[in-house]
């Protein structure tokens, strides 16, 4: 049985000796979307190191329909914050890319602005002297949902070893309001909903990491081959080893 107020307890202890190890003074860097993630962090956050050791920061592209909800989030918890529009960025690199001869094609076109999200934030991390929070969950990393290098990238990582089921549990546990944790989780690059994207439902992906039971064959063995294909996210870049002999 998943003990979320056991669980919350020990990862907000995590952050406090995470950061007495890699940064007495630093604060946590979090780039903020208004989701269950994101806001579970920021708030996990701000108990281990308080309010004035929490930076948030929100990353539209352009116009994000639901910008709101990000903003009401880190009024909500009190944290300083950043608005970073990326829009004229990404539109740079795309430009410049063109001028190279190439095009973006549909991956490229979802990771890049993924990529300079994780630019911004740890450019904002150096200038207030801080450590990039990873927002990232089990789920996603399973299934290679999270752009290696972009918001596969950070510091330090409270929520990779829990579900999508248990990081709402542990919100719900740290107070969060409903808009926050239930909040149709997107890439906000796409159009389309995580659970789109994927092509089956985070309850049943989360029962299938959990309990290894997947009761239809089809999403079973998409899931299975989804995670061998991106098992390479999640270790560490090979280096060839020079033996002087």
């Amino acid at each position: 049985m998943f003990d979320a107020s056991k669980i919350k307890d020990e990862i907000v202890q995590w952050i406090r000796d995470y950061f007495n190890e890699n940064g007495r003074d630093c604060c946590a860097v979090v780039g903020i979307s208004g989701g269950k993630d994101s806001s579970t962090v920021a708030a996990l956050c701000v108990e281990a190191l308080g309010l004035d050791r929490v930076y948030g920061v929100l990353m539209p592209q352009g116009v994000q329909h639901d910008i709101d909800v990000s903003k009401e989030l880190v009024k909500h918890l009190g944290i300083k914050y950043s608005i970073i529009n990326i829009k004229g960025s990404v539109d740079s690199v795309v430009e410049a890319i063109k001028e190279g001869g190439l095009s973006l094609n549909k991956q490229a076109a979802i990771n890049t602005p993924a990529r300079i999200r994780m630019t911004v934030l740890y450019a904002v991390s150096a200038i207030v002297g801080g450590r990039v929070a990873n927002t990232c969950n089990l789920s996603e990393d399973w299934t290679g949902y999270a752009t290696k290098f972009g918001d596969g990238a950070g510091d330090f990582s409270p929520l990779s070893h829990l579900t999508v089921t248990e990081v709402k549990a542990v919100g719900r546990e740290l107070g969060l309001p409903s808009k926050f944790i239930d909040k149709i989780p997107e890439d906000g690059l796409s159009g389309l909903s995580d659970e789109e994207n994927l092509g089956f439902t985070y309850d049943v992906l989360d029962k299938y990491i959990r309990d290894g039971v997947c009761e239809d064959t089809a999403t079973k063995e998409k899931i299975d081959t989804l995670h061998r294909f991106n098992l390479h996210k999640l270790k560490l870049m090979p280096s060839y080893e020079y033996a002087d002999s």
